[in-house]
């Protein structure tokens, strides 16, 4: 019992999110070379990818300097399992995005110091404060022009509904970089343009007006630090490592991830204050980590993760008690117990079998179409986590097969991408066409480009006039047999077998509403 605490206490699970080209994988990445997980960082420069960057590894991600799916990265740091999630930062990929904030415990977003808070950033901070999710900020790209760090600060509390703290703060910026003052240790930091953080670089400072400041960073550096670190003290609350757990309070630091400088300091703190694996909310009840039963589900599928092997494989967020290698587990929605011979812990895309798991893990699972996102597997309790939606779409297309000899590979690709979580498909009742619909116009192109390189199919799109397609419910059968039968033309079925209304035009949709009070209109499903 000890060491299955002492194991769960040692994982902290987060998530790193950002608007696209924040930095976040650049982050990511050196993250992973100070847990010696990397020997070398790949260059990510201007989205032609020489060494591709560690966590994006399809094909698509490689040719546009993108990340598209989530990754998985975990790593050792001072004694303690450290397990990342990469997030994809385009806004066509939130969705993706949006579930795996539900399998961690906190979150580290990145902001640009010359773009400050953007819409993507709001949008996925939003998610993180509905679930009190623990947010670290880091400020990237410090030594470029951008701005000052004071207004960013209100920037952020305002634009995001944050209270903040800065743990470190700047010395310049650009041309004037020269480092860091790390408030929660009393050490100076300074910066040197070659990317590798040495430790004379490193002084404690415990005093800012000891003279010898002047001697590191010049006269004109250490006034304005002085006085700046002043009003810091003087204007923000003192850091109280609880208010940053209940997440109303939300560290900053600032730094410079692709010169490797500001990461660090924040790592270092974050593995001090970020919670251990958090409780889970399920239909039945509150499932606390430490409870002796296995409990976990599953929050993304990836096919063909290898495209020689076609490999399915299922991410799957353990909860509580303890996940091992060949043992029984309850599949709650297939109502049958499965059990995994070859389960991985991720590094990217390099896997290693693994014999045990804990709360806070994330494990691959193989899977040979068993699995949708959302499923639960226990020791046998009937359990649902909550809280992993699918998003009504906003763009929509008819797909079709381009290649008659081909429809098996068609309807195997389409029909394991969707359950991936990629986009979702509708097959209208009327004539059975199928209807894809996305969040976003790169998901069409990612559909395509994988059903033709992963399955060797290939499809062309049509447009279809459609505005909102939503989940239909009523506990009436009358009312809702009634609604089928007269707007028979507009009905569609999910993936999942789900009743949805397709709506041409947002007048359609509010008539339709009117008419029917009967029938309640759903836009996420969950």
């Amino acid at each position: 019992m000890t060491d299955f605490l002492s194991e769960l206490h040692r994982r902290r699970t987060f998530a790193i999110v950002a608007h696209p080209d924040a930095g976040k994988t650049t982050l990511t990445e050196k993250l992973l070379l100070f847990g010696g997980a990397i020997q070398t960082a790949g260059a990510v420069k201007s989205n032609k990818i020489k060494r591709s960057t560690v966590s994006d590894f399809m094909e698509i991600e490689r040719q546009r300097g993108i990340s598209v799916s989530t990754s998985v990265m975990g790593f050792e740091y001072r004694n303690l399992q450290i397990n990342i999630l990469d997030t994809p930062g385009h806004e066509d990929f939130a969705e993706d995005t949006y579930r795996t904030l539900t399998a961690v415990d906190s979150a580290i977003v990145v902001v640009d110091v010359a773009n400050g808070v953007e819409k993507q950033t709001e949008k996925l901070t939003k998610v993180c404060r509905m679930r009190d999710t623990p947010i670290i900020f880091f400020v990237n790209k410090m030594d470029r022009e951008g701005k000052d760090a004071f207004d960013l600060l209100d920037e952020i509390e305002q634009k995001l509904s944050v209270k903040v703290t800065p743990l470190s703060w700047p010395i310049g910026m650009g041309q004037r970089f020269r480092g860091v003052y790390n408030l929660y240790e009393k050490k100076l930091v300074l910066f040197r343009a070659h990317g590798k953080q040495e430790d004379e670089d490193i002084i404690v400072f415990e005093d800012l007006s000891n003279p010898e400041l002047e001697k590191h960073i010049g006269e004109t550096a250490a006034r304005e630090l002085r006085n700046e670190v002043e009003v810091v003290e003087t204007v923000y609350p003192a850091f109280k490592a609880e208010d940053y757990q209940n997440g109303t309070v939300c560290p900053v630091f600032f730094g410079s991830a692709v010169n490797n400088f500001g990461v660090k300091e924040m790592l270092d703190c974050f593995v001090e204050i970020a919670p251990t694996p958090l409780p889970r909310h399920t239909e039945e009840r509150l499932v606390r980590p430490e409870e002796q039963k296995m409990t976990g589900f599953v929050f993304k599928i990836f096919a063909n993760m290898d495209p020689k092997h076609r490999d399915r494989i299922a991410f799957f967020r353990i909860c509580s008690g303890k996940f091992e290698r060949n043992t029984n587990y309850r599949h709650i929605r297939l109502g049958r117990d499965v059990k995994f011979p070859a389960p991985t812990m991720f590094m990217a895309s390099k896997k290693t079998i693994l014999e045990e798991a804990y709360p806070g893990d994330v494990v691959g699972l193989y899977d040979s179409g068993n699995f949708k996102i959302g499923d639960t597997l226990t020791e046998g309790e009937l359990l649902h986590f909550r809280g992993i939606p699918a998003f009504s779409p906003e763009q929509f297309r008819y797909v079709e097969n381009a290649d008659p000899l081909k429809t098996k590979q068609f309807v195997k690709g389409l029909e394991q991408l969707m359950d991936e979580g990629v986009a979702q498909m509708f097959t209208r009742q009327s004539d059975g066409r199928r209807i894809v619909g996305t969040v976003g116009q790169l998901q069409f192109e990612v559909i395509q480009h994988r059903l033709e390189s992963e399955y060797g199919a290939k499809c062309r799109y049509e447009p279809v006039n459609l505005h909102k397609a939503c989940w239909v419910h009523a506990t009436d059968q009358k009312a809702l047999d009634e609604f089928l039968d007269r707007r028979k033309r507009d009905i569609a079925r999910d993936n999942d077998d789900n009743l949805v209304f397709l709506a041409e035009t947002a007048w359609i949709l509010q008539t339709v509403q009117e008419n029917f009070p009967g029938i309640e209109f759903r836009f996420t499903s969950e």
